[in-house]
């Protein structure tokens, strides 16, 4: 029997109306001044792809919002930043494994980009061009570009600045820079669709990782179109949408993929063997993607040529993005604190955030908008145990015995690695509400609805689930959340099949422009 039950059927309010959510897009006042790391969605599943079950794929978007056609620069990630993907496989709140992303985007010629002889015979001048690209791109060493981008990998156990570091390498030749895709400019350089995906696969990179003896990884980063299923403009606009659209469930999926499926993001992918992410007797993990910044940044007041030539920067790395579980910053964390949270580590989060968990401000707003009302259990203990602990039976760490009890309370996206993969067929988009073990919050998935299931959990879901026996003691009942039985939705749904079946999952970004 499914641990969670399927949300029972039921009539929206007199009001007839609901609210939507938005994933960590420009979530926070500082990552609007620096969209190169603000972390946009993070996953964590177990890989689905057949004969992949053995491994974790892992997946961090950046950069999000990102218009196809936005040239001459694209979207190049930043060169003087630190992304990572981090794995606490204890449940103690702290990283025990951490994956470092660093760039570098390299000028072709020595630093000279591409120049064409400008002038008259015998008096030409060479004359860097203002583009990437002078002429169609395939994936060959002789490519016109003006400049490349490649990555390094490393691997750090323990402490993310102070453990022991290990180059990530190449599966075949040992190679330590992996080649990074540029961005889909357009058809007329990178063919179509079909032609961009076979080029952005071959930036499918089989890895070698450290202390690792289960099998070999697969990484992959490069340009993705955003898979959250989403109307912005709507929502912010006080939930701007037809009523008769979002009434119930039956409408889940009557925006489709929403206002931002014609954009695309940059993913960090990494499938990792199961085996190497856990630790002995505890397949639960929690993970967590961060962004970092040099502390001390200096703009050059006449900049000399180069990439980011403007820019100096020096001093201890300083966190500014951090993404775990979806929507957390984006409507759980006030206004005053969201650069905080940013900045912070799960392990810290009792003491800096449990009131935003244990009284949560979210319910009251639908309540004002929509009479909706909130749950009067406080403190939330349904909302600590979904966000800050794990469920139990489900994704909660052995160590963990209750609310601060045998771990700290830490926001992550955990995920049990023991759960039977549940094949793309079968899945289902409300996961583990409509007993798909296998889905959200079990680690999350691309085609999971997070949204209409996190708005629901926030409205007293599990205090209905658990019924009067308390029976996923979550520390309420039935009565005390009056909305906890409606099926909110947002009007924004995709499923499985609507994406990759195979790693890095996500689909091919929308091109700059077409063929004509």
């Amino acid at each position: 029997m499914p641990l969670l039950k399927p949300l029972a059927a039921a009539a929206l309010l007199a009001c007839g109306c609901t609210i939507a959510l938005a994933s960590s897009h420009r979530e926070a006042p500082f990552i609007t001044t620096a969209p190169k790391v603000d972390g946009a969605d993070f996953y964590a599943f177990r890989s689905y792809e057949p004969g992949r079950d053995g491994y974790v794929t892992l997946i961090a978007n950046y950069l999000p919002l990102q218009d196809a056609y936005g040239g001459p620069n694209y979207f190049s990630l930043d060169a003087n930043a630190l992304y990572e993907i981090h794995v606490d496989n204890n449940g103690d709140g702290v990283e025990d494994l951490t994956f470092q992303f660093r760039f570098q985007n390299t000028l072709a010629a020595n630093g000279a980009g591409i120049a064409l002889n400008i002038g008259p015979a015998g008096a030409t001048k060479s004359v860097s061009i203002p583009l990437r690209q002078a002429g169609p791109v395939s994936g060959a060493a002789n490519d016109p570009l003006a400049y490349t981008e490649s990555f390094e990998l490393t691997l750090v156990r323990g402490d993310r600045r102070s453990g022991t570091r290990s180059a990530v390498t190449a599966a075949s030749g040992g190679a330590k820079r992996f080649a990074k895709p540029i961005d889909y400019i357009g058809e007329k350089t990178l063919g179509n669709e079909a032609a961009y995906e076979a080029y952005a696969q071959s930036h499918v990179h089989s890895i070698a990782i450290p202390g690792c003896t289960a099998g070999m990884g697969k990484v992959f980063v490069g340009q993705r179109r955003d898979p959250f299923p989403v109307s912005l403009g709507t929502i912010f606009d006080l939930v701007n949408a037809p009523a008769a659209v979002i009434t119930n469930e039956a409408n889940a999926a009557a925006f489709g993929a929403g206002q931002i499926a014609d954009k695309n993001v940059t993913t960090l992918a990494l499938e990792i063997p199961a085996a190497c992410l856990t630790r002995s007797g505890e397949p639960v993990i929690g993970s967590w993607t961060t962004a970092s910044l040099r502390q001390a940044r200096l703009l050059a007041g006449k900049p000399g040529s180069g990439l980011q030539a403007g820019e100096r920067t020096g001093g201890a790395w300083t966190q500014v993005s951090r993404l775990g579980m979806p929507l957390v910053n984006e409507v759980v964390i006030g206004l005053k604190d969201k650069d905080k949270f940013n900045a912070s580590k799960p392990k810290d989060d009792a003491a800096n955030f449990a009131d935003y968990v244990t009284h949560p401000t979210l319910p009251a707003l639908v309540n004002v908008l929509f009479g909706a009302p909130a749950p009067t259990n406080f403190p939330r203990t349904d909302l600590m145990t979904a966000f800050l602990t794990g469920l139990p039976g489900l994704n909660r760490p052995a160590n963990v015995t209750g609310l601060g009890t045998g771990g700290p309370l830490a926001e992550m996206l955990r995920l049990n690695t023991a759960t039977a993969v549940t094949p793309i067929a079968g899945q289902h988009p409300l996961g583990v509400a409509a007993g798909d073990l296998a889905g959200f919050p079990n680690g999350r998935r691309p085609g999971d609805d997070v949204v209409d299931v996190s708005l629901r959990v926030a409205m007293g879901a599990l205090c209905v689930l658990s019924g009067d026996a308390d029976a996923l003691k979550v520390g309420c009942k039935p009565a005390d959340a009056p909305a906890g039985g409606v099926p909110f939705v947002d009007g924004s749904r995709t499923k499985a099949a609507d994406y990759g079946s195979r790693f890095p999952y996500l689909n091919t970004p929308r091109p700059g422009a077409k063929n004509f």
